[in-house]
């Protein structure tokens, strides 16, 4: 039926890189998906408190419908200065949306971005009137490759997954029939990615040759409907959030593509609960290369890339809380 990509990883989808950066003082850090040509893009908004940037571009019927880079950054609304960077860097390579070709008129590099709130978890945040995300930007941008750092990483770098240090994680997947989908998440939730009383995730039926531990529910094990385990506690609006996106090297429409974002959300209901709260600002952007086999997506492969996306996301979530659990510092 398929395997993972070689590096089980967004970055198995065709033109597509990510860098990390962090300002460890601040315990706080942005993640860039930079895309080496202009790629479709679509964006699904779930939860209640969402921060986002350029989203509205991203509706049907909109004038540009294909994006350079997508940022995910910590810091709130002062995150969102991320992207501002990465436009300027791209910018300066000439890379953008432009109606005409004069002399003199730069293009506009077109960057969606969200954020997740990480203001309170304990970082140095006296910036005064220099917060530290539009150098982020550019330093993320920067290290983009193939190979990045998961677990406290980027974007998740001052994280929390409810009780948990939250992460930054990524999982892909290759059909037999040679289509590629890959998930990138930074998990800063006010749920629980794992089970009751157990190191079990709630993503463990996705796992993927033992990705994030290989644990299992114990035999016979149940939860009381009200039972979340260890999510936040007295959670406030706005300070959660899990913002990702999702890839496909198909070639798809505008309006496929938004379908597949709208999708993908199931796999942050898999791996995270309860999730899409009012004190949540979920966010899955989706993204489209049209670098895979030359073939027409009828709505049944639609359906499949729309369910593979779901099922990388959950396995992305518990790979990064996993991984976390690994690399987080002070927490």
């Amino acid at each position: 039926m398929g395997q993972t990509g070689l590096r089980n990883s967004i970055t198995d989808i065709d033109g597509l890189l990510v860098g990390n950066a962090h300002d460890e003082g601040a315990r706080t850090g942005t993640t860039v998906i930079l895309a080496d040509t202009p790629v479709t893009a679509a964006v699904s908004v779930a939860g209640g408190g969402p921060g986002t940037r350029e989203t509205d571009l991203l509706k049907a019927g909109m004038l540009v419908q294909k994006v350079d880079a997508v940022v995910l950054s910590g810091g709130s609304a002062y995150g969102l200065a991320a992207a501002e960077g990465v436009v300027a860097e791209l910018g300066a390579k000439g890379r953008g949306f432009g109606l005409t070709n004069l002399p003199g008129v730069p293009k506009t590099p077109i960057v969606p971005a969200a954020i997740l709130y990480d203001l309170a978890n304990g970082g140095d945040k006296a910036w005064g009137s220099e917060p530290p995300y539009n150098p982020l930007g550019r330093a993320a941008l920067a290290s983009a490759g193939q190979d990045f750092e998961l677990g406290s990483a980027g974007a998740a770098f001052g994280a929390r997954a409810g009780q948990l240090p939250g992460g930054l994680g990524s999982a892909s997947w290759k059909t037999d029939d040679g289509i590629t989908i890959g998930a990138l998440v930074a998990v800063n939730c006010f749920g629980a990615t794992q089970m009751p009383g157990t190191d079990c995730f709630w993503a463990w039926p996705y796992e993927v040759d033992g990705e994030f531990g290989g644990v299992r529910p114990p035999a016979g094990y149940s939860v009381e409907p009200e039972d979340w385990g260890a999510a936040k506690v007295n959670p406030s609006p706005g300070q959660n959030t899990t913002i990702a996106c999702v890839a496909t090297d198909a070639a798809l429409t505008a309006s496929q593509t938004q379908r597949v974002a709208e999708m993908a959300l199931g796999g942050l209901a898999r791996a995270i609960r309860p999730v899409f709260a009012p004190v949540d600002g979920d966010t899955v952007f989706a993204l489209a290369t049209g670098r895979g086999p030359e073939r027409e997506v009828d709505a049944l492969t639609l359906s499949r890339i729309g369910e593979l996306a779901a099922g990388c996301l959950a396995r992305a979530v518990a790979r990064g809380v996993w991984l976390a659990g690994k690399t987080a510092i002070g927490v």
